[in-house]
Order: structure tokens, then sequence, then C-alpha cells
């Protein structure tokens, strides 16, 4: 499939009159059709996803073994999410296609996805049709209390759960489930529903769903959750509870394991860049107080209750600007003779449209032609936005909204991923495309999907300077200025706006455009602030940077290669606090060893000592009670909450400890539960008594997860000792995979135990090519990455 474009008719029209009026048009021909050839990058996408704490990220799960049909409505995306959801249809005929398909299948049952919204237009007929069919299916009814898919309307028209649960029960439907983040809330009025209606929390999601795949006939579950972001909403103008309390990760304990990614789906957990390789943080600022990441089985989240973010509130620093804004040179604005094409791309629901509005608007008030095209649909839900904005002395000057393949003059990059992807390199052209990009790492739905997703910053943005040329290049990290100079990353892109003028890629003047701002008529003061800021940045970035770097703590910057020996040194130190100094002298030991016989072969790089040097110490390094105690009270783990948290707080632990096991969850995980402040006295006295660890006065030896980890270090050494033994230059592929491959072993318990039985056969495949002699390639995604970064 393809589109019709002027820059493709004119090819054709060219041959037409060259062949019969003997016209040339070769020289203008080929001056439309420059264009780059960059390729996109590849890797991380800017897909559209669930907000922070959607209902959707829990309501849309299903058993193992069953499959769901999705509907109109933003849980949709559950189609791209791995949640075996698939197939569309229009609203009200919901179920309609598995009453053909439930004969051929071989599936008994299926669940159908129906938001209230939808219910109450036209999804109640699709009930009763499926309950005239008399097929299996279990409808859904997502009952998020708002239209959140097109802005957050109200439903038209009255409903409520128990108004829902009446109806569908006096349809015929065999049973009516309710399930709610907050089921207590129904305690005292169950008499609005049908006798047997069950009450149940989400937490039991998949065991109810389970248990109404097995009935006959119609069943029906509704999900009360209220939408993310309309919680978000309400909660800005008091009309909504805001508890005082937020979830956060030990990064000292965290194993990046991403079970928490896993079981809350959330966008707000995303990757935090430690010394000891990638972890997880929650994103503060875009976090809804959904704390379904909390159930991850991982010791490292706390809550901390009471209290308040110790956020940034900005800096007064009115006279600064005004200052450096007085003494700035106006910039040289591109004429605007013929017509001048400006994309504009970013993350939908930042305010990227707003930036192409202003700019056409501010054309608008110079009496100039103006377009904008916005390309987005899904895109508020965090994916990719472009606004093609072309300008022209006059209307008639501009024949179509859309920037032709390398037409572009100029670019707003307010987002790498999405300024890197082939829609938007098509519109670049070498040495004269002028482009400005943010340089933030915006997280994106691959930290969720992909525990290991790498966006390759230096590498996108490369892309993008090689295919202008270096001259045409410029870029600023617009989060981190607009989070410490104005204390929200919302004003980012009007920053950007204000970087691109003061480097001259608009031909608008500044009055103009500050006057769009004002017709905009949201934060008008601040967004002109915004826009000074980024003026000041484009001449002065210097003093910008350091002018935020005196705002406040600024976070570690971590080496992302360190050297060997360093890695080394570092790994040696943890190990001392860890044990003692014969423990950590018995790592340098066999570490030596690896090097010494990789060395022997002339091998410059080291990979294979490298990665001995990562995994053995992770298996001799491994968290058990004795270590998560000891990381959560003798490492700067407080010290951080305080930086990051003001007034009367306290911190409370999720723990499922074994010696306190209270049975198994919904997903037979041992249960975590919640402990108090004083749990950290406790951490305090575990701490000291570590020595203990492995002796026959350990209490924890014994169980199932402390005999994995020793089983592990056992079998790593056993590896270690077979490298030193037998490496040479046709095994050396193989034994570097083999030293890998632990890299995949993360997490704690249950998740552990998995991630252990997963690797086993690529293991077996591997010993067997070095007891066969045959090389075997199965390599990790770390190790390509650190491969390429060698290179």
């Amino acid at each position: 499939m393809g589109e019709l474009s002027p820059k493709l008719v004119a090819g054709y029209v060219a041959a037409r009159l060259a062949r019969f009026f003997d016209v040339d048009f070769s020289d203008r021909l080929s001056a439309i059709n420059q264009m780059t050839d960059a390729m996109d990058p590849g890797g991380v996408k800017r897909l559209p996803y669930f907000c922070s704490g959607c209902p959707h990220n829990t309501s849309t799960k299903v058993p193992e073994g069953s499959k769901a049909l999705a509907g109109i409505g933003c849980h949709f995306m559950a189609s791209w999410m791995g949640r075996n959801t698939e197939s569309l249809i229009q609203m009200g005929g919901e179920g309609v296609n598995w009453i053909g398909k439930s004969r051929y299948t071989g599936n008994p049952h299926v669940f159908q996805n129906l938001g209230e919204g939808t219910y109450f237009h036209s999804g109640s007929m699709a009930i009763r049709q499926a309950i005239a069919a008399g097929i299996n299916i279990t409808y859904k009814i997502l009952f998020n209390d708002a239209v959140a898919m097109t802005g957050g309307q109200p439903v038209d028209g009255q409903i409520t759960v128990p108004m829902i649960a009446q109806q569908v029960k006096a349809e015929g439907v065999r049973r009516v489930v309710v399930l709610s983040d907050e089921p207590e809330k129904y305690k005292g009025h169950e008499a609005l529903f049908p006798s047997d209606v069950t009450f149940h929390d989400r937490s039991e999601l998949d065991q109810v769903q389970r248990e109404l795949r097995e009935i006959p006939g119609c069943t029906v579950l509704i999900y009360d959750q209220t939408c993310a972001a309309e919680k978000r909403r309400r909660r800005k103008r008091g009309q909504f509870p805001d508890p005082a309390k937020r979830a956060y990760i030990n990064p000292h304990v965290c194993e990046g394991c991403g079970d928490c990614s896993v079981q809350s789906n959330c966008l707000s957990v995303v990757p935090r860049k430690t010394e000891l390789g990638r972890k997880r943080k929650i994103d503060q600022s875009s976090c809804n107080k959904d704390f379904s990441c909390v159930s991850g089985f991982c010791p490292s989240f706390v809550t901390v209750e009471g209290g308040q973010l110790r956020k940034s509130r900005g800096m007064d620093t009115g006279s600064v600007l005004a200052d450096n804004l007085s003494s700035l040179p106006e910039p040289t604005l591109p004429a605007l003779n013929g017509s001048y094409d400006l994309l504009v791309g970013g993350v939908g629901g930042t305010g990227v449209v707003t930036v192409g509005q202003v700019i056409t608007m501010a054309a608008h008030l110079e009496s100039r032609g103006a377009s904008v095209l916005d390309f987005m649909g899904f895109a508020q839900k965090g994916g990719t936005v472009l606004s093609y904005v072309r300008m022209a002395p006059s209307p008639d000057r501009l024949h179509q909204v859309r920037i032709s393949n390398g037409q572009a003059d100029a670019v707003i990059a307010c987002d790498m991923v999405v300024a890197s992807s082939q829609k938007a390199l098509s519109v670049l052209r070498p040495n004269h495309t002028r482009v400005v990009a943010n340089q933030a790492e915006l997280p994106t739905a691959d930290y969720v999907l992909f525990r290991d997703a790498d966006m390759q910053a230096d590498k996108r943005l490369g892309v993008i300077r090689d295919a202008v040329g270096e001259d045409h290049f410029a870029a600023l990290d617009a989060n981190a200025l607009a989070d410490k100079l104005m204390g929200d990353t919302v004003f980012s892109n009007v920053m950007m706006l204000g970087f691109a003028w003061q480097k001259g890629l608009l031909p608008l003047s500044k009055d103009a455009l500050m006057k769009a701002l004002e017709l905009n008529g949201v934060a008008v003061e601040r967004n002109k602030e915004a826009f000074g800021w980024g003026r000041v940045a484009a001449e002065r970035l210097d003093v910008v940077t350091k002018l935020a770097e005196s705002n406040g703590e600024q976070p570690d910057v971590v080496e992302v290669e360190p050297s060997l020996d360093a890695l080394i040194q570092t790994r040696h130190a943890h190990l001392e606090q860890y044990q003692n100094r014969q423990w950590a002298d018995r790592y340098r030991d066999l570490v030596d060893q690896v090097r010494k016989a990789e060395q022997e072969l002339g091998s410059d790089s080291l990979l294979l000592t490298r990665a001995v040097a990562e995994q053995l110490y992770r298996f001799m390094a491994y968290k058990d009670e004795y270590e998560v105690a000891r990381l959560f009270t003798e490492t700067d783990f407080m010290k951080e909450i305080s930086n990051t948290f003001e007034g009367d707080y306290k911190v409370h632990f999720h723990l499922a400890p074994p010696i306190l096991n209270r049975g198994l969850d919904a997903r037979g995980r041992p249960k975590k539960r919640q402990f108090g402040p004083w749990m950290f006295r406790a951490f305090k006295l575990l701490a000291k008594l570590r020595g203990l660890r492995g002796t026959a006065l350990d209490p924890f030896r014994y169980s199932a997860d402390r005999k994995l980890d020793r089983s592990l270090l056992n079998d790593y050494r056993t590896l270690v000792d077979r490298i030193v033994r037998e490496l040479n230059a046709d095994n050396h592929e193989t034994f570097l995979q083999l030293a890998e491959l632990p890299a995949e072993i993360r997490g704690f318990g249950p998740v552990r135990e998995q991630a252990a039985e997963a690797i086993q056969e690529k293991q077996a495949q591997l010993f067997k090519a070095l007891d066969t002699g045959r090389p075997t390639l199965i390599r990790t995604v770390q190790a390509d990455v650190k491969e390429e970064n060698h290179v």
C-alpha cells in the first residue's frame, strides 16, 4: 500500500511532457528527489500504551490457555501487549464473530473486552445475541468511569455497576462477578445487586476468570476501577482522594528482573543505570498510585506513607533570564519566499500538537498561509505524534498539507525515538534540513515489554546528525533543563520551540509566537519563560546547564563501560562488604586465572574475562536475607529517600520472608506482606549476623532459594575451572556464551528459579558444542550490545 503524492506524480508528468513537448525537467526533478538514505536504527518503538496505573493493565489479562477478543476503546491496545487478545469489531458487535468461530477453533470459550461506555451505547445488544446463540463467552465489562480514549468525557447517560449487573442478569447471564481495586466500597450495598453476585479484589482476577471459563453459556465479569488519567485530572481539582503514599525501589536490592513490569504493565516503572547494571525505578512524576508494581516478587519495594515528594519547584531565576535575554543576539530568520516545511515530532500527550498549533497560529497572525497536519490517533496514549507544518507568503502557495520525502526545511525533534523513525527520517534532505533534537531518553513501551530494551540514544542522535550534516544539527536535554529550571518537564517542548527559533529555524517573529502562546491560554507566562530559556540555551548552553546544576543534588554519573580493572576493583570492594576480605580475594583470584588464560590466546578485548568478572560477582554476592538487610541499612538508600521526600513520612517494607510464610497467592507464589518501619531495626540486626551465612547456625541455609543460590555458584565455579583448563581459540566463542548466559538469571524466589530453568536448554547445547568441538552461536541480548560497544 502507498499513497499518491505530488512528488510521485511529478516524475510521470515530467516524463510525459519530455516525450510530447521536448521539455527537460531533469534538473528540477533531481532537486525535489533529494532525500537522505538514513534508516531507522531499529530497536525500541514509540508505541501507544496504557497510561501509568491504567485499570486495563490488570483487567485485560487472561488466564493461561485462554484468549480474548478486542473491542472499541483504549483496551484495544492489549492486542500488541502479548496478552492473547485479537480481532476487532464494531461497537455493538462484540462477540458476534465468536458465534461462527467457536464451532471450528477447538477452543470452547473466549473472553470479550467491552468498555462500559460501549456497553451503554450498544454493547448490551451484543450480550443479548450471545445469550440467544448459546455460546460460551465471558464479557469483561471494563467500568472505568470515563470515555478515556477520546479525552476523558463522562459516559453519555446514567450508568452504574449495580445497574449493569441487574440488567445483564435479567437478560439471562449465567453468572455475574464484580472485581475492583477497592471491593470494600460495596460492603453494605449488596442489596443493589442481584442476590448471587459475588465481589472480589482485583488480585483474584486470574482465579475468578478460570472459574468463569468453565461455566457453560454467557457470563459477565465487571471490572470496576477508575481511569488513571481521569484520577489524575480529578486529583488536581481536589475531586478524588489522593493517598499520601508512594512506591519506591531500592536500587541496591533490585535485580533488574522486570517482574514489577510484568505484574503492573506500567510505564512509570523505568530503567535506572547503575554501576552494577540496569535496575528499575519509579518515575514519581508520572506515577498514578496504582501500586500493582509492588506485587512484583521482589524485596526492593517500599512504600513511603505520609509526607510528600520533595519535588523540584524550579528556581527564582526571573532576573537571570531577563539579563540573558536582553543581551542575546537576534537570530537570522529564514526568508519565506516560497513554501517552508517544518516537522514537529514527539510523544503523544506531552503537548507536541500544541507546538505545531502555536507555530501555525503565529503564521496566521502574520497573514501568512499556513497549514498543519497532525498524525496522532491513538498516539495521545504515549505514541508517535508527527505534526507537518507548512508555511508560505499566502495560502494559494500551499498545494498540499503533507511534507514530501526530502522536502523538510526544519525539524523540531521533541523525542529522539520519533525523530529517528523512518517516517521522520524520510523528510530530511542532506545539507539542507536543519534539526534541533531533545536528548532526553523518554521511556517507551518496550521498557515494559522487554526488560533489556535499550534506546541506544547516541546511535539514534548520530543517525539524525549524519542524515543532515553536523552543521545542520543541534541538541539539548530539554526535559532535564525544564525540570531543574521550571520544576516541570511539561515545558520541555516549548523550550525546544524557543531553542529552534533562536537557532533560526522558524520564519516567524518572536512577537507573533508570543501572541500565539497567549491565545493558547494555558500557563501563558510559564510557557513564555520556557521559550526564553530555550533561546538562552541556543546561545549559552553552558550558562543554562551550570545554573540548572546548582539547583539541588545531581544524580550519580554512571560510567557506561568502565575499564576491566575498575570493574574488578569495584566488585572486589563490594564482596568485602558482602562477606569479608577472604571472600573478595577468592573472587579476584578466579577472575585473574581466566584473564591469564585469555591473554595467552593474544586477545586484546578480554571479553571473556569481563563476562566472568560480572557474572561470577553476581553469584558470589547472591542476595539472601542478610544481604537484603545490609543493602537497606548500610547503603545510601535512606539518604536517597530523605532527598526525595519531605514531611512526616514512614517507610513500609513489602516482603515474603520464608520463615513467616502465610501461604501462596493466586499465582502460586509466596504471599507478600507489608511490614512497618520497625523492620528497619530488624534489618540492622540481621545485617550484623551475616557472618552466619552458610554455617550450621544459618537458619536460612536449608531454604529452596538458598540451595538454588549455592548450586548456581558451584556450577559457575565449575565453568570457570573448565575455562582455565581448556580455553583455546576454537572454543573461545562458546565459552564466552556460557559465561554470559547466566546474566538472564535475575530476581528472587520463583522469578529467579524460573529464569534458571529457562537457560538450561541453551546451556546444554553449548556444553554439547564444547564436547563435540562444533561452535554454536546462541548469543544473549546483553552479549550483542556489549560486543557492539567494544567494537
